[in-house]
């Protein structure tokens, strides 16, 4: 299936946003910006799948799609999203999965939409097998992973990306300025509409509040707020 079947026109008033966490992390991770959302009247789906046990497409098709349609039942309405990490990658897959979506704005949060070359070195280790599974193995850095396979953005997007690392190690595998996971450059994605940079790391930008703030006014506005 094509993913620009899934796009469809969006109010960007809509009221509905679906969280997706990253990578061996749970719905807690976001457990802070769901209470933010909730708080300007979103009604959230704060989606928990497990993201160590299968490859991105399963995910996406046999957790994600059906907690999406236990919590927005109607299909008429759009749907935001908000995600971290492997969360950007898996709403990329679900575009191509199932053009029912209605995908409203979507916010990523440090994805790896060009892979990580911290797979690209560390993936065939057995650690990062047992610690990662299947779905972190497919995020390299080569023209046949998930991310380099899916195509441009699907859906208006802004993306937010970290210029700090607390994961020095890490850091020295990737080429350029990074978060400690994911390079500034990776993480664009032909097709977003918008593109910010914010001082804060891989692990905790979901829980930043001024990165909140720049997540609200993408969903409300379509834009990054900028002086």
């Amino acid at each position: 299936m094509n993913a620009s079947a899934a796009v469809r026109s969006t109010p960007g008033d809509t009221r509905q946003v679906a969280l997706l966490h990253g990578l061996a992390r749970t719905e807690q991770s976001m457990a802070v910006l769901a209470e933010r959302l909730r708080s300007e009247g979103f009604s959230v789906c704060n989606v928990s799948y497990p993201s160590r046990d299968y490859p991105i497409v399963t995910l996406a098709r046999d957790y994600v799609l059906p907690a999406l349609r236990d919590c927005f039942p109607d299909p008429a309405k759009p749907i935001h999203f908000v995600t971290h990490s492997l969360g950007g990658i898996v709403a990329r897959q679900l575009a191509t999965i199932d053009a029912t979506i209605n995908f409203g704005r979507v916010v990523m949060l440090s994805p790896p939409n060009k892979g990580s070359e911290v797979v690209d070195v560390l993936g065939d280790w057995w650690l990062f097998g047992v610690i990662n599974g299947p779905a972190g193995r497919q995020l390299g850095t080569s023209p046949e992973s998930v991310p380099n396979s899916l195509g441009p953005a699907p859906f208006e997007l802004g993306v937010i990306t970290g210029s700090r690392t607390i994961n020095f190690i890490l850091s020295t595998l990737i080429e350029g300025r990074d978060d400690g996971k994911v390079s500034i450059e990776s993480a664009k994605l032909a097709g977003m509409s918008d593109f910010m940079v914010m001082p804060v790391t891989h692990p905790f930008i979901m829980r930043d509040d001024a990165v909140g703030e720049q997540a609200l006014h993408f969903l409300h506005h379509g834009e990054f707020a900028r002086e």
